[in-house]
């Protein structure tokens, strides 16, 4: 992808682009000399890119509002507006600015990894190793360890349907990781379809206006082996696709975790051939506020067909990602998160208790009563996966918080198991 040097920032009178907010910005020391560390969750911005600590001063007064000539005050008597422009043109070269050339270079970088065959990891070399010898030994180490992995019965029964497990990072929540899917270890369906929460899909609100179901049709790369995709499922989904409300633009998945991190555990336990559905699930906020539109209509149809596709099918597992609450300073709360934490146990046990009794419309009570107060985000994909399967039984596996306090944030996650009842 070509860099497109006209369209840099250039210019003493329009306002300069402000530093993009999704960058994390880290200090750093290296060899007795403090830098400022960027990291980019999106992708977009120059890799390993650090600039010595003095940048602050100049990062802190692009707000987006003012020009080069406005801030002329602000520079030192030895930097002249010429130079000032120049290093602001640098930075957006970088991808740090909000600006024309980082929106037509996102957009280039999106619609180029549409057109791939292949979804890379995105997590590795940062969730967990990247290389495979080392991930394997990763893994083993936190399995075969585990009393749940090595000497608990799992069940080969074809009446289980579903596993809905965290997608918190593997270094924090390891041991639910194992509980979890330690369960379905004896099991070998040759289809896997994944519901999983969609993180990044409001960064596209244009794309996936009236389309929260968001459909990939790649085959997933890891570093111990690749999952191909059910190009038969995925095309019969893709046939109904206005029907349904689902978009086949997949740049939501490009650094999506929450599926990566299930077939991460999948590709480690099992070694017969299976393929994926994909499928990524947006916040469904509208259903708030018009619980009976079109949106409702649209989860019942989605939800009877992978019912009346995939419900009979001893060949298919589903597999539901979310985690539960989000609280503390991280998510915008007032409150560090350990103030809160007997209320969103209070909360997640009323949510997990629907959950057990595949109660939907008890669990969307709790949840729209205040709009999703606690901000669950594995609500979306568990509420569309009970509107597809009636007659389920669910086994509670796992519930663990993890209390984030150098950023007086937690995040809690747990795991069920579900079983279908009766024939289909």
């Amino acid at each position: 992808m070509s860099d497109q040097q006209d369209q840099l920032f250039n210019s003493y009178d329009k306002p300069i682009p402000g530093l993009r907010g999704t960058l994390d910005i880290m200090p750093v020391e290296q060899d007795g000399e403090k830098y400022l560390y960027f990291h980019d969750n999106l992708g977009y911005a120059t890799p390993n890119f650090a600039l010595k600590r003095e940048a602050a001063q100049i990062l802190r007064v692009l707000d987006g509002q003012r020009s080069i000539n406005e801030l002329s005050e602000h520079f030192g008597e030895d930097v002249t507006a010429d130079k000032f422009l120049e290093y602001i043109r640098f930075l957006d070269k970088q991808r740090l600015l909000y600006s024309d050339y980082f929106e037509n270079y996102a957009q280039q970088h999106e619609t180029q990894f549409e057109s791939q065959d292949e979804r890379k990891a995105a997590s590795s070399g940062i969730s967990y190793p990247e290389d495979k010898d080392e991930l394997l030994e990763f893994l083993e180490e936190a399995f075969s360890n585990h009393e749940h992995y090595q000497n608990g019965e799992a069940d080969k029964e074809a009446s289980i349907k579903a596993l809905y497990a965290p997608h918190i990072d593997p270094r924090v929540g390891m041991d639910s990781y194992v509980r979890s899917f330690s369960a379905i270890k004896n099991l070998e369906p040759k289809r896997i379809i994944v519901l999983a929460t969609s993180h990044y899909a409001g960064l596209y609100p244009e794309t996936y206006a009236e389309r929260p179901f968001i459909l990939s049709d790649k085959n997933f790369t890891l570093p111990h082996g690749d999952i191909p995709s059910d190009e038969e499922a995925v095309q019969d989904l893709k046939d109904r696709a206005d029907e349904f409300g689902i978009s086949t633009q997949d740049r939501a998945h490009r650094i999506e975790h929450s599926i990566e991190l299930h077939l991460l555990f999948l590709r480690y336990m099992w070694d017969h051939d299976f393929k994926i559905v994909p499928l990524l699930v947006d916040s469904l906020h509208d259903l708030y506020n018009n619980p009976e539109g079109e949106l409702n209509d649209r989860l019942h149809k989605l939800g009877k067909h992978l019912y009346e596709q995939y419900g009979g099918d001893e060949e298919t597992l589903f597999l539901i990602s979310g985690d539960l609450s989000h609280v503390g300073e991280k998510f915008g709360d007032e409150q560090p998160a350990r103030q809160m934490f007997q209320q969103i146990k209070n909360f997640d046990r009323n949510f997990m208790d629907y959950a057990l009794q595949a109660d939907r419309e008890r669990m969307f009570k709790l949840m729209k009563k205040d709009q999703n107060p606690y901000r669950i985000c594995g609500f979306t994909p568990l509420y569309t996966f009970l509107h597809a399967f009636p007659n389920l039984e669910g086994e509670e596996l796992s519930y663990d918080i993890w209390d984030e306090s150098e950023r007086n944030s937690a995040v809690s996650y747990a795991s069920i198991l579900y079983r279908q009842n009766g024939s289909i």
